[in-house]
């Protein structure tokens, strides 16, 4: 497979992203309205950002491909790439930080947290910060989970902490990318690695949003 190929089945892989993470949130939203579950509010708002982020990501790395952002300059779509980084970053907060979120807000803490580093880091290091906070945020809902799985033993609660560790390896390998430039299908893998943990974490959303008895433990 030459990486022209390579690209365009990871452009492709980015968009069924966006799929699944907006089909998360509309399940999760589906079961909000019948149950008024902050849990589910949060899942939402945590899916709605990662599935926005996500389609940034794709329609630059489409823009790549066939450039359908001629009007945009290169600094605008760096910019514009940092948002969805933004949006994938604060998806992952929500995601992982579900059971603390409401001290962070009350302390109004939360806003601070996203905004900081756009307004006083470069592109490149604001690019830099996000992905190592969306890894933290993870790692972080992971961690919880796991705990959550050694008091509880549920199997959801081990499907999720099997996803979280999915998406944070798929968090990670940006990191190798930079290393190995070279190795172009590490970008393959990424993607592919990304969109499994999406699809584990949508049987427990699914089971909780639609009744199915299933229970969100720990960090979701």
């Amino acid at each position: 497979m030459v990486t022209g190929d390579v690209s365009a089945v990871t452009e492709v892989l980015q968009f069924i992203g966006v799929f699944v993470s907006l089909s998360i949130a509309y399940v999760a939203s589906k079961g909000l309205k019948q149950t008024q579950s902050p849990a589910l509010l949060r899942l939402t708002t945590a899916f709605l950002f990662l599935g926005f982020g996500f389609m940034i990501q794709a329609v630059i790395g489409l823009d790549g491909m066939v450039s359908i952002l001629p009007a945009l300059t290169t600094t605008m779509v760096a910019s514009l790439a940092v948002a969805g980084t933004l949006m994938e970053t604060a998806g992952y907060f929500f995601l992982a930080f579900s059971h603390a979120l409401d001290v962070i807000i009350s302390k109004q803490f939360g806003t601070a947290l996203l905004v900081f580093p756009v307004i006083t880091l470069s592109i490149t290091q604001t690019t830099d910060t996000l992905s190592i906070l969306s890894f933290y945020f993870i790692l972080y809902g992971i961690v919880e989970t796991l705990a959550s799985y050694g008091r509880t033993r549920r199997p959801d609660t081990l499907l999720i902490a099997t996803g979280l560790g999915l998406l944070g390896i798929g968090a990670f390998m940006p990191w190798l990318l930079q290393m190995y430039p070279e190795v172009y299908l590490l970008s393959l893998v990424q993607i592919i690695i990304k969109e499994v943990g999406l699809m584990i974490l949508f049987i427990p959303v699914l089971n909780y949003a639609l009744g199915g008895g299933a229970r969100l433990d720990g960090s979701v």
